[in-house]
């Protein structure tokens, strides 16, 4: 009997583990791909601007719960793939679970210079 008791609590502790990363998995999937969205509507110019690496303020996404904001970083990288033609954008979150380990996920995209986005953007002004 004692076994079986030890068993299920070590397999309901392996399954809160693992719903914990998934909830913070998916959350910083949706982080990263609202910064994403963020910066593919950016003009050319805001893009050729941006410093080859920063992090992002989360405040604005969490203004109800600032803890959660709090709990994830996330950097934002540009590389130049084609010098003022072409930019490698990679967004990372990093956060750590309940039971102290940590997690990374990051995504990326592409932006060039008179390219789609940058139609998009144009096409979209007054």
């Amino acid at each position: 009997m004692a076994l079986g008791i030890a068993t299920a609590i070590t397999a309901i502790q392996m399954g809160f583990r693992t719903l914990d990363v998934a909830r913070g998995t998916t959350l910083a999937s949706q982080i990263l791909q609202s910064e994403i969205e963020r910066v593919r509507m950016m003009s050319w110019t805001s893009i050729d601007a941006l410093p080859a690496s920063d992090t992002v303020d989360l405040s604005t996404m969490f203004t109800s719960n600032p803890a959660m904001a709090a709990s994830y970083t996330v950097t934002e990288t540009v590389t130049d793939v084609i010098a003022g033609e072409m930019r490698q954008i990679l967004v990372s979150a990093e956060w750590s679970s309940y039971d102290g380990r940590s997690h990374q996920l990051s995504m990326m995209t592409y932006y060039t210079k008179n390219g789609l986005y940058d139609y998009n953007y144009t096409l979209a002004r007054p």
